[in-house]
């Protein structure tokens, strides 16, 4: 039952015409309240601060009390995880997730059929982009009439930074989750895109990245048991309708969520992980209704089935420990196709009044239900070897920094000691045109590798992957992962030579380096029989002989940092 306007317990939301959405101050005043009147079934707590600031939240609902993670983690408690407001202009999970707090607080039913199951909580993730508050960001969305930006105090969208934590807030979020390590998350957005007749869309953590049990379990009884919950409560849902080609009618293919995504971040940690994906073009009161459904639907299949899913994902963790051939990189697969039965629009083009070419509009007068093509599953594009052991020098310590937030355990060398590894080499990397969230990304690796013999450090840091978060270090750690750490750049200055020579006097160095160095004579004729017209070019002549000869080579140079011990 929805409260009067005149209650004190009312939200924002309940409060107006439905077409409101909080700011964060009252938020936070109304979980503060609701903390203190009711004790035993509510603890908010402050977990972190953004890059402005402002302290960010987390609350834990339990239905006898325990509320203390520890004990809680003891007792095998299945943990639901909800997060809102990563996005502040997509905000309904925000409004919805109040109400369901103070009805859990109001209402002894509601409470008690949680059982054993904790409902843990972000109000609001986005704090900064949250008092970033103003109506037009959102191109083209029916409400609410105010809301908060898309990034945060840094510019940054924090739904691509769950791996490189540029922000503060990605570092809070990294340490909260690995700490509560929760069993199924939902992380609340809003959609834009192709036009179509549900009011509710669904991401999920790819699952065949889950692996055949915990992924199995999501595609063949957890996501036809959330769509059937779905139809019930009168919000049929879709998956997210990611076309193959311009529109839905041509079939549309899971968005491969890779780990700079809240639920790819998820599969790091073997969570089952959801991003609902509400449709902009829809009332807010309905995309707020359909999150909360959507929310609660998730969490009954979890009250229901959380023993269940905590034993697969024992056995996820214990199979990646003793996995000796590691899938780093995925790409969807276009042989298995499944089919879905779609309410679409007419998808319809007409003659822009602003240029002169078609553009793609939706008539909603012509709706239609048919089955398309829904390409749900992905197969391997690069596995690797998994080594025993890596070693990451201390230098580099943003990435063991990454790493022990995410539980990852860490051996620090008590001495200097020689080490043989395998070491790989840089041969290519291609980069996005332009910056990326902060970064110069690389889209494409190409490496070789050999064997070498170097003197680690006291005090440097072996990862051994026998070890429950082996999945988040390997697929941070090898350099062609999708969201790997050289990927997003932290490993840049080994793609730069330090030295470089004087023409004038290299000239003769050269002359001796080619007749003492016989590998680089053979190259260096090839060069110039491939590249006749660069001899008239000093510069790219004694370029190539420095660069590619041994006698002032920098070891460092090309060579990845973190080593594979085999």
């Amino acid at each position: 039952m929805q409260p009067t306007t005149n209650d004190p317990l009312a939200t924002p939301f309940e409060c107006g015409n439905q077409n409101q959405t909080t700011d964060w101050a009252a938020c936070i005043a109304f979980y503060a309240a609701l903390a203190r009147q009711f004790p035993r079934v509510l603890r908010l707590t402050e977990i972190g601060i953004s890059d402005n600031g402002v302290p960010i939240h987390a609350g834990v609902v339990s239905a006898d009390g325990v509320m203390d993670r520890e004990t809680i983690q003891q007792r095998r408690r299945p943990v639901f995880f909800n997060n809102n407001g990563i996005h502040p202009g997509e905000p309904e999970g925000i409004d919805a997730c109040m109400a369901l707090v103070r009805d859990f607080c109001t209402q002894p039913d509601r409470l008690a059929a949680l059982g054993d199951t904790v409902f843990l909580f972000i109000p609001l993730y986005n704090v900064d982009g949250c008092l970033n508050r103003q109506d037009t960001s959102r191109v083209n969305q029916l409400g609410p009439e105010q809301f908060g930006f898309r990034a945060n105090g840094r510019n940054l969208d924090l739904n691509r930074d769950f791996v490189k934590c540029d922000s503060r807030a990605a570092q809070v979020f990294n340490r909260f989750f690995t700490a509560w390590n929760p069993d199924v998350m939902v992380d609340t957005h809003t959609s834009n895109g192709a036009d179509y007749q549900y009011t509710m869309t669904l991401i999920n953590t790819q699952t065949d990245k889950l692996g055949e049990a915990l992924g199995g379990f999501l595609r063949g009884t957890m996501l036809p048991a959330i769509y059937a919950d779905m139809e019930l409560r009168g919000w049929p849902t879709c998956p997210y309708v990611n076309p193959v080609k311009t529109t839905p009618d041509d079939g549309i293919e899971d968005f491969l969520e890779v780990p700079r995504f809240s639920t790819g971040y998820a599969a790091l940690h073997h969570t089952i992980g959801f991003m609902p994906e509400t449709h902009m073009l829809k009332p807010f009161a309905d995309r707020y209704a359909s999150m909360r459904a959507l929310v609660e639907s998730v969490l009954a299949f979890t009250v229901e089935h959380g023993s269940e899913i905590q034993a697969m994902r024992r056995t996820a963790r214990e199979h990646a420990a003793a996995q000796r051939k590691w899938p780093v990189l995925w790409k969807p697969d276009y042989s298995r196709p499944s089919a879905f039965r779609f309410k679409g629009f007419a998808a319809v083009h007409r003659p822009s009044v602003l240029g002169h070419y078609s553009r793609l509009a939706y008539d909603r007068s012509q709706p239609w239900e048919r089955d398309i093509a829904w390409f749900n599953r992905c197969q391997v594009d690069v596995a690797v070897d998994v080594p025993r052991s890596y070693l990451i020098p201390q230098a580099w310590r943003e990435a063991i920094e990454r790493l022990q937030w995410n539980g990852v355990q860490l051996e620090r060398l008590a001495e200097d000691r020689v080490v043989s590894a395998l070491a790989y080499r840089v041969e290519s990397v291609v980069s996005r045109p332009g910056p990326y969230e902060g970064h110069l990304f690389h889209d494409e690796v190409t490496l070789g590798s050999k064997a070498v013999t170097v003197q680690a450090r006291a005090g440097d840091v072996l990862v051994h992957l026998n070890q429950p978060n082996a999945r988040y270090a390997v697929e941070t750690l090898e350099p062609q992962a999708h969201d790997s750490f050289f990927r997003w750049g932290f490993f840049n200055s080994i793609l730069e030579k330090k030295e470089a020579f004087s023409d004038y006097v290299f000239e003769d160095t050269a002359l001796e380096m080619l007749e003492n160095e016989p590998l680089l004579r053979d190259a260096f004729e090839l060069w110039k029989t491939q590249n006749p017209e660069q001899l008239d070019d000093q510069q790219a002549v004694l370029a190539f002989i420095f660069t590619h000869g041994q006698r002032h080579a920098e070891p460092e140079w090309l060579r990845y940092p973190v080593l594979r011990l085999v």
